[in-house]
């Protein structure tokens, strides 16, 4: 090995070496371990400048651009969804919607999907076409060639929708774990004596490390609750952002609230004490299944190295007696 090192090098040298590095990399590796991250670094950053955009919206007059400065600030993507007006139709208000679902509220978000939605079913197309009939990757009849096509760019229509369906609903389960946990908050804050506005607020710094995703909607309807003109529509905006039923039966607690002054606390302790039951209810369900789930598990895995391990002794020392 030593013929191919540089004259002066050792294989000690490069040992030496590699030592080092491989202990600076573990120092790196527990170093970065240690770190406490916030989630909602990121989220507040946004927020404020949602906040500063609903301030000027309702404050100042609009300043609209012009679809040249636009098209360059966004690049090839927006010209291309902009040339077959992807941003005019119904379509993209409901692609738009879905997306606010699933948490992506950037301007550019429903340009970047009505972009991947053109363009995806058309590339997989042009790959599916080359491996079928250019390369003969698959030896398949001409009517099965033809439909393989077809199929693959069918599945690459459906699958930007079928991405962002799976994210919402991930994001919704999250939801659906910290919501008890934000309306005992709401309750302590709402009996300590403070606004809907601070309750939120402080809500949401308390549950920004455990329940991300709900914190940063419920921020994100403070924020609207000090800017739009009507309280009302701030929390609307958050039963439309969140598909959640439960989400939306606590919108509408505290819409009936706003309008009629009922008591606030009592109203949220009777969901909060509702919420936590299903909870209980759907982990108790989880549990009774749990026999019948792991029925077949055991009869494949378990029971057959249990066997072997019972009769296998016995087994050996029969056929050993009768050789």
């Amino acid at each position: 090995m030593e013929a191919y090192l540089p004259n002066g090098i050792s294989v000690e040298d490069v040992i030496t070496v590699l030592a080092a590095m491989s202990a600076f990399l573990v120092v790196l590796a527990i170093w970065t371990s240690g770190l406490i991250k916030d989630p909602m670094h990121g989220r507040i950053k946004h927020l404020q400048g949602r906040r500063q955009d609903l301030k000027r919206g309702y404050t100042a007059p609009v300043k609209r651009k012009s679809p040249v400065k636009r098209a360059s600030h966004l690049g090839a993507m927006q010209v291309i969804v902009n040339g077959f007006n992807l941003l005019k139709n119904e379509q993209a208000e409901k692609f738009r919607l879905k997306l606010l679902q699933a948490g992506y509220r950037s301007k550019d978000a429903l340009v970047f999907f009505m972009f991947f939605k053109l363009v995806l079913p058309i590339l997989i197309g042009i790959v599916a076409v080359v491996l079928i009939y250019g390369v003969g990757m698959f030896d398949l009849e001409p009517m099965m060639k033809t439909l393989a096509s077809g199929g693959s760019v069918l599945v690459a229509s459906i699958l930007p929708e079928t991405i962002l369906k799976n994210i919402t609903i991930k994001r919704n389960l999250e939801m659906q774990k910290a919501l008890p946990d934000v309306l005992d908050l709401l309750v302590i804050c709402a009996e300590a004596g403070l606004t809907l506005d601070s309750a939120l607020h402080r809500v949401v710094k308390e549950m920004a490390q455990t329940g991300p995703d709900l914190a940063d909607e419920l921020s994100l309807t403070a924020i609207e609750l000090g800017f739009l003109p009507e309280r009302k529509q701030a929390l609307a905006n958050l039963a439309e952002r969140v598909t959640l039923p439960a989400v939306r039966s606590v919108t509408a607690t505290l819409i009936q609230s706003e309008k009629y002054g009922t008591p606030l606390a009592q109203s949220l302790r009777v969901l909060s004490a509702e919420f936590r039951n299903d909870r209980m209810m759907k982990a108790e369900e989880k549990a009774a299944k749990l026999p019948a789930t792991m029925t077949i598990p055991l009869i494949l895995f378990i029971l057959p190295t249990l066997f072997v391990v019972l009769i296998g002794p016995a087994a050996c020392q029969i056929s050993s007696t009768l050789v």
